[in-house]
């Protein structure tokens, strides 16, 4: 006896393993159960997609099995085929949610880090200038090339600071007008010197 049940299941479109189950019914009928796995969809929910149970005598299984069954395998298949890619699509999410979340949690401490040199320089700053000490504490106000957001409260901290270093307090006291001598000094003065010179004939 010549059938082709083989060539037909081969032109079925499923991805997976097609399980199929025979039993006898009452009567002449036959019961059959049709079940598509696909062992790469790791999706459980895979579990609860019901068999197709078809309960039917030989000839009406001869005259339109393929039929009943083409439709729904395809569809199965398909969900079963969406339901990995949507698997392997949601781990993608996660495993670049995790390098996103390790990244913000870096650029976090990178900041935090930043942060904190900047106030601690400023900190230094404050200190120095608190103790007189204006040149050091100019030069331990962080430089603005590796704070280019603060850069303002930089520049305006470092001019607050050589404004101060740059008053006239060292220079002032060398400006003031020497007094003149009065006359008695310079006629000793004159005197000295002309005995000196006596001396030295």
């Amino acid at each position: 006896m010549n059938t082709n049940f083989f060539n037909q299941i081969q032109q079925l479109d499923f991805t997976g393993v097609l399980q199929l189950n025979i039993s006898k019914g009452i009567e002449s009928n036959l019961i059959v159960t049709v079940w598509l796995n696909n062992e790469q969809c790791g999706d459980s929910a895979k579990n609860l997609i019901p068999p197709l149970t078809f309960n039917a005598t030989p000839q009406e299984f001869d005259e339109g099995f393929f039929e009943q069954i083409t439709t729904p395998i395809q569809k199965v298949s398909g969900l079963l085929v969406d339901m990995e890619k949507f698997l392997k699509q949601l781990e993608e999410a996660k495993k670049h949610s995790a390098i996103e979340k390790d990244k913000a949690e870096k650029e976090k401490k990178e900041k935090e880090a930043k942060d904190k040199k900047f106030k601690d320089g400023m900190a230094k700053a404050d200190e120095l200038e608190k103790e007189g000490k204006f040149r050091e504490a100019w030069m331990k106000v962080p430089d603005k090339t590796e704070f280019p957001e603060k850069a303002d409260e930089i520049r305006k901290r470092k001019m607050s600071l050589s404004a101060k270093f740059e008053t006239p307090s060292l220079f002032g006291a060398m400006e003031e007008p020497t007094p003149e001598p009065t006359q008695g000094e310079t006629e000793t003065t004159t005197d000295y010197s002309i005995d000196e010179e006596v001396e030295e004939q």
